[in-house]
């Protein structure tokens, strides 16, 4: 019982289930369109707007200092050619895999196409003159109906001044910024110098500020869970049920037929002995729902039981738990869709390719930490004009999926070891 009340998952729950029963019992809908609304609701939207106001303000700092982080900390790949290469492409070919099962997903599945579910965002003068709402600006501007304006609009966000970028929280300024320094310094600069020291500390900086605001989620839970119930129409509870079993079955399409088969047929390991061997990692993984956590296991699993040498899973691992997030990138991209559709924002076939790469960006670098897809989420949530509060709705339902897509990402990583050592063991025999 005590594990229980101190764990922050069970008191997000109790945080969501309480703002849906207060709204339901104490709420009327005709607050949103008057000028008068009650003291303790007054009290409940500056709850949600502080802890929205908190996420946002880590927004820029975390994207960027990851990002660069995540480049410097592939800097033996200048060293190591071979196994870079092989590696690299790897980690970008299930990356690719996993953002197709994501697209199949919302294209011909979405079950919450056809629902009745939507959010109200019209508000009273009351918020407009608190400016308690604003909308947020999108990556991609729906008037633009030709490929060239799209392309322009992308390319006049991405290409500006780095300082105004993260000043306006211009996400796609940002990743290009980052991503351009990154590679810069990864062609110039030692992988033991002091800068990677720098950002890999600010990165830690950075994220233990993000676990102080994880550690008042559920009151900012509560408030965020009793606004959207009341803004909310239609089967909201179903809705998010569906979606949850979409991420779970796209999820598990990706680690139980894809990742095996390229296990099968690029290492030579078929599904079953797979799975038993690597059983260990992962149950840790499902437990814990942290790659870096379950880092030390899935070293010694791989080195014991499948005979990958200490030199590839010194390599391929630490690389893998930052920058090969298949799961990450599969129920951020179909999340976003899924949100869109909630607050009733067109998207085109267009926009929902740039939401899936938006996704794939943001999950390189992401800590491997519980929920780190979070972060990240905000990066695709912005991209695609939907309000950051949103982001209060996914947190509910995000332990339980995290837990399966952290094993699938930690499967990733075993496999991922497997194919780079097969590959090694080619190129020694043929020399």
């Amino acid at each position: 019982m005590q594990k229980i009340l101190k764990n922050l998952t069970f008191w997000v729950f109790v945080g969501a289930i309480l703002g849906y029963i207060c709204a339901n019992l104490f709420a009327d809908k005709s607050w949103l369109i008057s000028d008068q609304i009650p003291w303790f609701y007054e009290i409940i939207l500056l709850i949600k707007s502080v802890f929205i106001s908190a996420l946002k303000m880590m927004i820029a700092p975390i994207i960027f200092f990851s990002l660069v982080g995540g480049l410097l900390n592939i800097g033996e790949i200048t060293k190591l050619k071979k196994m870079g290469k092989v590696t690299i492409s790897y980690y970008l070919t299930t990356t690719i895999i996993a953002i197709a099962i994501g697209l199949v997903a919302v294209f011909f599945v979405h079950p919450w196409k056809n629902s009745d579910v939507t959010i109200q965002t019209n508000q009273s003068q009351f918020f407009q003159d608190a400016k308690l709402y604003k909308k947020p600006n999108k990556l991609i501007d729906k008037n633009a109906d030709s490929l060239s304006l799209i392309a322009k609009g992308i390319f006049d966000k991405a290409f500006v001044n780095p300082f105004k970028a993260l000043s306006e929280s211009n996400i796609l300024g940002i990743v290009t910024s980052a991503l351009l320094l990154g590679l810069a310094l990864l062609s110039v600069h030692s992988k033991d110098g002091p800068l990677l020291r720098i950002v890999n500390d600010i990165n830690k900086v950075m994220n233990q500020v993000l676990h102080w605001i994880i550690k008042v989620t559920p009151i900012g839970i509560f408030a965020i869970a009793f606004d959207f119930q009341l803004k909310a129409s239609g089967a909201v509870v179903e809705q998010l049920l569906s979606f949850s079993l979409l991420v779970f079955f796209a999820t598990m399409i990706h680690g139980l037929i894809f990742l095996p088969a390229i296990a099968w047929f690029f290492a030579g390991v078929s599904p079953k002995t797979f799975f038993y061997k690597a059983a260990k990692p992962l149950l840790v993984a499902l437990s814990t729902a942290s790659s870096s956590a379950t880092l030390p296991i899935t070293m010694q699993t791989c080195e014991d039981e499948f005979g990958v040498s200490e030199g590839v899973s010194g390599f391929v691992f630490p690389l893998g738990a930052t920058m090969n997030m298949d799961g990450t990138a599969l129920f951020e991209g179909i999340a976003a869709v899924f949100l869109a559709h909630l607050y009733g924002i067109e998207l085109g076939p267009i926009a929902t390719f740039s939401i899936f790469f938006m996704s794939m960006i943001s999950s390189i670098g992401a800590p491997g930490m519980p929920s780190a897809s979070m972060s990240g989420m905000q990066m695709v949530l912005l991209a695609a004009g939907i309000p950051l509060e949103a982001i209060g709705i996914l947190i509910v339902i995000d332990k339980p999926l995290d837990t399966f897509r952290t094993a699938v990402n930690v499967e990733g990583d075993i496999i991922g070891a497997l194919v780079t050592q097969n590959y090694l063991n080619k190129k020694e025999l043929i020399a």
